[in-house]
């Protein structure tokens, strides 16, 4: 069994609907939770809407690879009414699932980036992953999270 650290986000609808609904499909069909972080609102990042974002941070453990992993969460988007992925423009959505962490893989495909790409620079998912997993440390960066967290509130002030 594998360790994964999955981002939820929805800022459409019955948004806590929408992650709960999320979330019991994760443990169905990824893995049994570990833990689930409490819900965070947050203006929309990256693009302009007048809808704000619920997010959350989940931790559970797959038997799913890496890809078999990115497949799951992509057919569950899709299942709750996600239309379409980003590809370098944002925009409103029912639900976005991203994968944080893999145990401590670096994976690195046309397809799937392991750990996420831009996961140090996005408070929405630093400080829900901080409460979980404090001192989880990125592969990469081998820095902790609190860490991470501390160092993104400095640079924004």
């Amino acid at each position: 069994m594998a360790s994964v650290y999955l981002s939820l986000g929805t800022n459409l609808g019955n948004r806590e609907a929408n992650l709960n609904e999320a979330v019991a499909m994760i443990e169905k069909r990824i893995g049994s939770l570990s833990s689930v972080s409490a819900f965070y609102q947050t203006a929309p990042w990256g693009f302009e809407s007048e809808n704000d974002f619920l997010n959350l941070v989940l931790a559970c453990e797959t038997k799913l690879s890496p890809e078999s992993l990115l497949q799951e969460t992509q057919f569950i988007e899709i299942e709750l009414g996600r239309t379409k992925k980003s590809n370098g423009s944002y925009s409103d959505r029912m639900i976005d699932i991203d994968i944080l962490y893999y145990e401590q893989l670096i994976v690195e495909t046309p397809r799937l980036i392991i750990p996420h790409p831009l996961l140090h620079l996005r408070e929405f998912v630093l400080a829900p992953l901080n409460e979980i997993a404090p001192l989880f440390l990125h592969p990469i960066f081998q820095k902790t999270t609190e860490q991470m967290l501390s160092e993104l509130k400095n640079s924004s002030k």
